[in-house]
């Protein structure tokens, strides 16, 4: 697999398979989002899909890609802080805020961020058409995060503090995007990186969860059988989400791998509306389109 990376990228293919990489990641993420925000508490839902990410992929770093070797640990240790931090603010934001208010909020903030740090890293420049995508892009998930601040009824006191932390959130998210280009561009085989970050960036929310489990009543924890249930099938989408964007960064331009994934907006809705039960109509519908369009735009305008 690794030779196959290798091999494609920065050739057409690559680019081809970064495309599908980053909308697999986006859909895949939507989903991640709902389950640390579904019916049990962000904090032990986060903890248990960490807990389940250290178990399936430590026997992978160990066993079935090469070590890190000299500056290469540093490079994996080097996003821990940047992901604790962005976890931190995903559950702050999420315990505060409608899943369909906070994730358009935390997603749109990303693109632009992220590709100016791809221009300063990379020395990635996007066309005035791919602006104008960026632009259309926006508009529909800011106009999206709008909509359902006017009109959603769950939670709307502590909304305004769940949408601070949002927009905070959102830029860690183009930074961590950055770095982990940075860092999988930077390691000779992207899976020793993606294995070893998995291991070593999931271990400290297992620790806040446990931390806030003992000191919930017990009345109020919820079934540890659906927890880690949870938290297995979490990591599993947790390997593809992150998994595939960070392989897309490496095959291809980041800002666009960046701003493709943006298109979880959508799905995020979808899944709001179907699983979360909040309401979804044509307002939405239309912003949702915008979205997509404004994706499609940053694609074909390369």
């Amino acid at each position: 697999m690794s030779d196959w990376v290798l091999a494609i990228e920065g050739t057409p293919a690559g680019h081809h398979a970064a495309l599908a990489l980053a909308l697999l990641a986006a859909f895949l993420h939507a989903i991640f989002g709902s389950l640390q925000k579904g019916r049990i508490d962000p904090w032990l839902s986060r903890g248990a899909i960490d807990a389940a990410l250290v178990v399936l992929a430590l026997p992978i770093a160990l066993f079935l890609v090469p070590l890190p070797r000299g500056s290469e640990w540093l490079l994996v240790l080097g996003a821990l802080p940047i992901h604790f931090t962005y976890k931190i603010g995903m559950a702050l934001a999420f315990s505060r805020g409608a899943f369909t208010v906070v994730y358009p909020v935390v997603r749109g903030m990303g693109p632009v961020f992220t590709v100016i740090g791809a221009w300063i890293v990379f020395n990635e420049v996007f066309t005035p058409i791919q602006w104008l995508g960026i632009a259309v892009l926006l508009t529909g998930i800011f106009g999206l995060a709008v909509y359902n601040l006017r009109t959603i009824t769950v939670a709307r006191d502590t909304l305004v503090p769940a949408l601070w932390l949002a927009a905070g959130t959102g830029a860690l998210v183009a930074l961590y995007t950055t770095y982990d280009a940075f860092a999988i561009r930077g390691t000779p085989d992207p899976f020793t990186f993606l294995a070893w970050f998995f291991v070593i960036c999931s271990l400290d929310m297992p620790v806040i969860a446990a931390l806030r489990w003992r000191n919930m009543p017990a009345t109020s924890r919820p079934d540890p059988r659906k927890l880690i249930r949870l938290g297995f099938f979490g990591a599993v989408i947790a390997f593809g989400s992150f998994g595939s964007v960070m392989l897309a960064t490496r095959l291809d331009k980041v800002g666009e791998a960046a701003v493709l994934r943006e298109t979880s907006t959508v799905f995020a809705a979808v899944i709001g509306w179907l699983v979360l039960r909040e309401t979804v109509g044509p307002r939405r519908i239309a912003l949702m389109t915008l979205i997509a369009l404004g994706a499609v735009i940053v694609e074909l305008g390369g």
